[in-house]
């Protein structure tokens, strides 16, 4: 299927990562008008063009903090400008410190929840008011397999307390928008091959038990996210809401 996003102006953010960038390149060749971030500018600048290149409608705005509110303010006012209206608002973008409870500091604490939990409160509540004006759109918030097991070989105390609570945040955020059309859903997906996790694979120690945890037997691929991510921004979904899509090979079905 194509052109399941035409014309819809689609916030990415984080889109100077690896998950990032394959939602900006997937949700352009779906017809999007893709507005994207990051903190990292040579990054992004590096996806815009690929994008463009590929003959997709993209614009960036980098560098960008959204762990502050003025960054995700400056984001959403960014694709206002340029557009005239948000109809999607794909929070992909975040960042985590791992540390066992015993050698975990604060600062890699609260690091944590301000990356994976600040960012995605600061979007939506700048993006809220514009959807309200437009009757409507889609928020999809990126959770984690995390967010609801524990992994022996990993040391994400932060890391899960945040996805947990991006879980649950969906779904109040499903409740306050749903009389005004404004769909809100989490994605959680479990080991995927993004550039993070392809450095950690060559340790077998590491990736023994994390694949033994996967029904299907591999870690999935950025694409297998972004395509629940266009299910949820298309049309497709409206009447899906609240919702948490475990995109992880049977991860947390057993």
């Amino acid at each position: 299927m194509t052109g399941r996003l035409i014309s819809k102006v689609c916030i990415v953010t984080g889109t100077g990562g690896s998950m990032g960038r394959e939602a900006a390149r997937m949700f352009a060749a779906q017809g999007a008008l893709v507005v994207g971030c990051d903190i990292d500018p040579s990054r992004a600048a590096e996806t815009l063009a690929l994008v463009t290149r590929a003959g997709g409608r993209m614009t960036s705005l980098h560098p960008v903090d959204l762990s502050l509110q003025s960054g995700a303010k400056a984001l959403i006012n960014f694709a206002i400008a340029e557009f005239g209206r948000i109809d999607v608002l794909y929070n992909n973008g975040a960042a985590a410190e791992f540390a066992w409870l015993p050698d975990m500091s604060g600062d890699q604490w609260n690091f944590t929840l301000r990356n994976e939990m600040d960012v995605i409160f600061h979007t939506v509540q700048a993006v809220w008011p514009h959807m309200l004006a437009g009757g409507g759109g889609s928020i999809i918030n990126v959770g984690s397999v995390s967010g609801k097991i524990a992994y022996q070989v990993l040391p994400a105390l932060a890391h899960s307390a945040a996805k947990g609570g991006v879980i649950a945040m969906t779904k109040h955020l499903a409740m306050e928008g749903g009389p005004h059309a404004i769909r809100a859903n989490s994605i959680s997906p479990g080991l995927i091959l993004s550039d993070a996790v392809r450095a950690l694979m060559r340790d077998p120690a590491w990736e023994g038990p994390m694949l033994n945890k996967i029904m299907l037997g591999r870690p999935g691929e950025p694409e297998d996210v972004v395509q629940a991510a266009i299910y949820l921004a298309s049309d497709e979904s409206r009447w899906v809401t609240g919702a948490d899509f475990a995109i992880d090979g049977g991860t947390t079905a057993w």
